[in-house]
């Protein structure tokens, strides 16, 4: 008796639709949350992928998604079928299909000067209206259909995530500290400079420290002035965060530079990166670039 399918990958959602209507973006938002990303796959070889991916643990957690579309010209019509068969051996299986005005499509073609698949010896549009018929079927059996021609990348993202009864996964965010003289971090989303926050270097006694000493952090945080200026960033790094998230990214780096990289940019590297909800990694790149030898 063969295995059921529904002891080891238990979901998939295939993205299908029009060319340009969004089919890519769709499925790397749907890998960002663990899904294990398939583009532009025969149908007929998702059952023995979905078998072999058995031994996969993201895949059998969160389950697959996979790209099928016109490309597959004539191999996309064992799509019906094949979805068919898969349900009735236990597998989940959503069909999202993407679409988009005729208009928005042909504008989207221009704009990134893509050929279309079918458009050897025809006009986009041509093309486009050729499309719209052989994927009438599959249109027709369609679980969801988006429309996605007046929407935002933060829109889609919320319509297919809704529709596949998925939720976002916590935000991940880094902190870096690191010190201006060394050069800011190339691949930092946000910059946070606090060359202007009292310098231990100056203090004899915290010279030879760094900001992930307590004596440090305590003489950065007692400074007058100074907490009115934190509860403002903590706000602040608060809607950040949110704003970023809804922008559909997953993982944000957040630098924080003083002068040298080794007291204040890490003390309030290390202050922000506790207090602050979600998953956050403390880093310190130039710590130790300037020790002290005392």
């Amino acid at each position: 008796m063969k295995e059921s399918l529904a002891n080891k990958v238990s979901k998939c959602v295939i993205i299908t639709g029009m060319s340009g209507s969004g089919k890519s973006t769709a499925l790397h938002m749907l890998e960002d949350l663990g899904f294990y990303a398939i583009e532009n796959i025969p149908p007929s070889l998702l059952p023995q992928l979905i078998q072999v991916l058995g031994k996969h643990e993201e895949a059998v957690q969160n389950g697959i998604a996979a790209v099928v579309d016109i490309r597959g010209e004539k191999l996309l019509g064992d799509l019906l079928a094949v979805i068919g068969n898969l349900r009735k051996r236990g597998l989940d299986i959503k069909v999202i299909f993407l679409d988009a005005s005729d208009s928005t499509l042909v504008k989207r073609f221009e704009e990134t000067r893509r050929r279309h698949p079918l458009s050897s010896d025809s006009t986009i549009l041509e093309a486009i209206e050729m499309e719209r018929r052989e994927l009438s079927q599959i249109h027709e059996i369609a679980d969801v259909v988006v429309q996605t021609t007046d929407m935002s990348l933060f829109e889609l993202r919320k319509e297919i995530l809704g529709k596949i009864e998925a939720s976002e996964g916590q935000l991940s965010v880094i902190f870096t500290s690191f010190g201006f003289k060394h050069g800011i971090p190339q691949d930092s989303d946000y910059v946070i400079d606090v060359r202007f926050l009292p310098n231990p270097f100056y203090e004899p006694a915290l010279r030879s420290l760094s900001g992930k000493n307590r004596e440090v952090q305590e003489f950065i945080l007692s400074q007058r002035d100074i907490s009115c200026f934190f509860d403002a960033l903590y706000e602040l790094m608060e809607q950040v965060l949110v704003l970023y998230k809804n922008s559909g990214k997953n993982i944000v780096h957040i630098a924080v530079g003083c002068t040298g990289g080794r007291h204040r940019s890490v003390a309030v590297a290390e202050w922000l990166g506790g207090r602050l909800p979600g998953n956050s990694v403390v880093r310190h790149r130039d710590i130790d670039k300037d020790t002290v030898i005392t």
